[in-house]
């Protein structure tokens, strides 16, 4: 994903390489609408690159202009939008306003840890102390992103995870629609059919289809808190195939294609012949997706999207 906190990362990575000094920003705290949320990163380096963004792109302009010619040397934190003339200079909507923390990124070993424990598919807590600049990393603990006061000290706690990924079981319309727009979204795609017909048919070169049958696909993703799992193949044999495994797994979302009286159904047949609980199929969105009245594949797709971003932003 353009943008993602491993994309950051990796070019704060090559900056350090080539020797040129680094400011990470860090979006700390909010104020009405903001285009980026609490933990959104920019980069910038001295010789102009940058990576990540904080805002709608006004704030950048101004951000990088100054970071270029003045990287920070310890901690800064200022408020973007706190007056009149500021919002609507930065173009920051609905009288919005950010917080930032600006500061030094010079340990090419620290951001390596974190490139490592990204691409393991591990989220870890990142806690600036923002009065001495020191960094200590540890493992997530399902704490949100936050600028905290503590024995005197004020320290900016970032978590630092893996991309967002979505699981696709079948390879249809429905499963291409998904695919493509949930890549636009930031997300890392795993598309899953085991016929033939449908295998063949798959038109997306640059998502190949998972070799294996649903379940064992899943099984061996390690599948995470940032993992959302859908079923859209519409045949049972494929769909209940990949639910046997993903309604036992972390994944935040779990949904199937098909109408109210077949997934009634389905959470029957899985209590009744595969000993899940009324716990376990009640975590099984069905039918999938929000209903804004879909009838096309590309519509059904947004539908069932819009109800994963909701999931995931902590909607009902």
């Amino acid at each position: 994903m353009q943008g993602s906190q491993l994309d950051v990362l990796k070019g704060c990575h090559d900056c350090l390489n080539s020797g040129n000094r680094v400011t990470l920003v860090s979006v700390v705290k909010t104020w009405g609408t903001s285009p980026r949320p609490v933990g959104s990163l920019l980069a910038v380096a001295d010789d102009g690159r940058f990576y990540g963004s904080v805002s709608g792109g006004c704030v950048e302009e101004d951000l990088i202009r100054e970071l270029i010619n003045n990287p920070v040397s310890s901690p800064q934190q200022f408020i973007y939008g706190e007056t009149q003339e500021e919002r609507h200079r930065f173009g920051l909507p609905c009288g919005g306003a950010l917080e930032l923390i600006a500061e030094p990124l010079s340990k090419l070993d620290e951001v390596e840890v974190l490139i490592t424990a990204i691409e393991q598919r591990k989220t870890v807590t990142r806690s600036l102390n923002v009065d001495n600049g020191q960094v200590s990393v540890s493992p997530w603990e399902a704490e949100e992103p936050e600028l905290i006061q503590f024995e005197n000290h004020t320290y900016w706690k970032n978590v630092i995870g893996p991309q967002w990924r979505l699981v696709i079981v079948g390879a249809g319309e429905t499963g291409r629609f998904l695919a493509e727009f949930a890549q636009g979204l930031g997300f890392s795609i795993v598309v899953s059919d085991p016929r033939p017909d449908y295998r063949n048919n798959w038109l997306m070169k640059d998502i190949p289809l998972a070799e294996g049958f649903p379940d064992d696909v899943i099984d061996s993703l390690n599948i995470d808190k940032r993992t959302a799992i859908v079923t859209v193949a519409h045949d049972p044999k494929v769909d209940d195939m990949a639910l046997l495994t993903a309604l036992k797994s972390e994944a935040f979302y779990i949904g199937a294609l098909g109408s109210k009286l077949n997934n009634k159904n389905r959470r029957a047949r899985l209590m009744e012949h595969f000993d899940f609980t009324q716990e376990q199929v009640n975590h099984l969105h069905g039918p999938v997706g929000i209903d804004i009245g879909s009838k096309t594949p590309s519509e059904i797709a947004i539908s069932i999207l819009a109800e994963i971003i909701a999931t995931k932003n902590g909607k009902t």
